[in-house]
């Protein structure tokens, strides 16, 4: 559902975010910045639920700020503003101003432990993503060292599908693909880095990059939070089953549960969230910000 936010046109609606161009004086929408507004709407199994998780949007925004600030040695990042008057009041909290950027048709995504996609992937043929890996492995595995592991930007309602690295520097070139995969990684790093000082294991993470202009590299969208990372509670990490976690894990949980009674495979609609998962939820969301970042939300 678009806001209607004065002084701002709608351009796009993602599975939980919006964006909005600020207009210029004459009324037309500015080229070089978007409001990116984040929502309570939450995805599993690329579907956007029709429960929303309440706070989960700033949540997901104050995280992605503090984050930015820990990652800020590291790259370019695209906030312009966080607040008044650049951000609307009505969407206070859950939007910053940012860049327009070109951005890469790319989902960088990059593993520290074996699990989800990547585990489906071991279990065929011992690779990921073409990266051969060590016997053995199991689901949360940790790997011998972080990995990357692109994907495809699907269109909405349509799977992300992994990428060999050759396809990532046929679309972006080979000086690019080298630089978004070191960049990639090393923000896993840095993220476990910080996450481990705090009881927390990073599994994995997806971020997104975007260029100027002048071909600077700025990462953008969101980073390092329970939508795009899986993040594991150190004390519990136990390879060789799924492990508990702070993230949406626990929605995809309960949709693939008897209780849900709904089938991935049939095309239907997933139903509505219970009160218990959505309040279950929130509270993952919230301790997972609290933790990483030692402020109360």
């Amino acid at each position: 559902m678009t806001l209607e936010l004065p002084g701002y046109a709608h351009v796009y609606s993602g599975k939980v975010r919006d964006l909005y161009a600020p207009l210029d004086e004459s009324g037309l929408p500015r080229e070089d910045a978007v409001l990116l507004v984040a929502s309570d709407r939450i995805s599993a199994y690329d579907v956007v639920l029709d429960t929303p998780i309440p706070d989960k949007g700033e949540v997901l925004t104050r995280m992605s700020l503090w984050w930015f600030d820990q990652l800020a040695d590291l790259a370019d990042n695209h906030v312009i503003a966080t607040g008044a008057p650049d951000v609307p009041e009505q969407v206070a909290g859950r939007a910053i101003l940012v860049e327009r950027l070109d951005m890469l048709p790319v989902e960088c995504v990059a593993r520290a432990y074996l699990t989800g996609g990547g585990l489906k992937e071991y279990e065929a043929d011992r690779r990921v993503s073409g990266i051969e890996l060590p016997e053995g492995l199991v689901d949360g595995s940790r790997l011998p060292e972080p990995i990357f592991t692109p994907s495809t930007k699907a269109p909405q309602g349509e799977h992300d599908e992994p990428m060999p690295y050759a396809d990532v520097e046929a679309a972006i070139g080979t000086e690019r693909a080298t630089q978004v995969r070191d960049l990639t990684i090393a923000i896993l790093a840095r993220g476990n880095e910080i996450a481990a000082q705090r009881g927390i294991l990073l599994a994995d993470t997806k971020v997104e990059f975007g260029t100027r202009a002048d071909g600077t590299l700025v990462l953008a969208d969101e980073v390092l939070t329970p939508d795009s990372s899986r993040f594991w509670p150190a004390d519990g990490w136990q390879p060789g089953r799924p492990q508990p976690s702070f993230d949406k894990q626990f929605v995809r949980d309960w949709l693939t549960s008897p209780e849900s009674g709904w089938d991935r495979a049939s095309g239907e609609a997933p139903p509505a969230l219970p009160e218990h998962v959505v309040e279950q939820t929130r509270a993952k969301y919230v301790e997972a910000y609290e933790r990483l970042t030692g402020e109360r939300f």
